[in-house]
């Protein structure tokens, strides 16, 4: 996992900085304007995915690590990966661009405080020194200048970014791809005993999000668009930006803690594409 937890700092800080070239002043003030889509996706994903992932690791009775590390990935936002879903789903991209920004920047403070509580509440010892404001100093580095940086840029060459959009675009999904991809060649021989072990915990916790995501935008957003949107940001993690917590946090003692991780952001991928499948095929 070496390879992995080295790139991860710099894929998630080049990912947000790609977020960030994204972005306008519009997609925040867009939340103001219509705050109704907007709070069904934040409070599903925010509040309900963390609450549904510890249910499942009580009533499958993970071992303490894997339970964290479900924690972990159902802490961790939404990515830039599920903008591109988003867009292939015919869902509403702007709404998953504010929601991914959003929730994105409040995870500074969001993820820290989840991932202490069930360090605390699944009794894990941490070896390192760490402190809940450190780690969020550390994510505030990575996380969020980096989107900053980007919005800058695109202020001051909106024209040269905005053509270069899918290119962008296309560089962050590899990014997110080639730091997964670099602990699946690194844990080759232990990829079967990863979905073995937290492969049923993090299906259910992505079909539940989906589904769960799906249904209650059916009834409180306002459209079909933004159902699929909420839908998808409900299923779809932001897994380098979990990776980096979980390096800051367990260092070496990191491999059982990620293997979630690890294993959501093989079944995200695979479920995603059956998802836009399945939506395109009743459209």
């Amino acid at each position: 996992m070496e390879i992995a937890t080295k790139i991860a700092p710099l894929g998630l800080a080049l990912i947000m900085l790609g977020l960030g070239l994204s972005l306008t002043i519009q997609d925040f003030i867009r939340v103001v304007k219509i705050p109704k889509d907007f709070l069904v996706g934040f409070i599903s994903q925010l509040v309900l995915l963390p609450i549904v992932a510890l249910s499942i690791a009580l009533l499958l009775n993970l071992s303490a690590e894997l339970a964290v590390g479900l924690m972990l990935i159902a802490c961790a936002p939404g990515g830039v990966t599920s903008n591109v879903i988003t867009k292939f789903a015919d869902g509403d991209v702007a709404l998953s661009i504010s929601l991914t920004a959003v929730v994105s920047l409040i995870s500074i403070i969001s993820v820290p405080f989840i991932m202490f509580a069930s360090i605390n509440f699944f009794e894990i010892s941490v070896i390192k020194e760490i402190s809940m404001t450190g780690i969020a100093f550390k994510m505030f580095l990575v996380v969020t200048v980096p989107v900053i940086i980007g919005m800058i840029i695109k202020h001051f060459a909106k024209n040269f970014v905005d053509n270069q959009a899918s290119i962008i675009q296309k560089i962050s999904v590899m990014l997110f791809v080639l730091v997964f991809a670099a602990i699946y060649i690194e844990e080759w021989n232990n990829i079967i005993s990863y979905i073995v072990n937290a492969g049923l915990a993090v299906l259910i916790l992505n079909l539940t999000m989906m589904i769960l995501g799906f249904y209650i935008a059916k009834y409180f957003a306002s459209g079909v668009a933004q159902q699929r949107c909420i839908s998808i940001e409900c299923g779809l993690q932001n897994g380098t930006l979990a990776l980096f917590v979980g390096t800051q946090i367990f260092g070496e003692s990191i491999t059982t803690f990620i293997v979630p991780t690890a294993a959501y952001a093989l079944i995200m991928m695979i479920t995603s594409i059956i998802f836009i499948f399945i939506v395109k095929k009743n459209t």
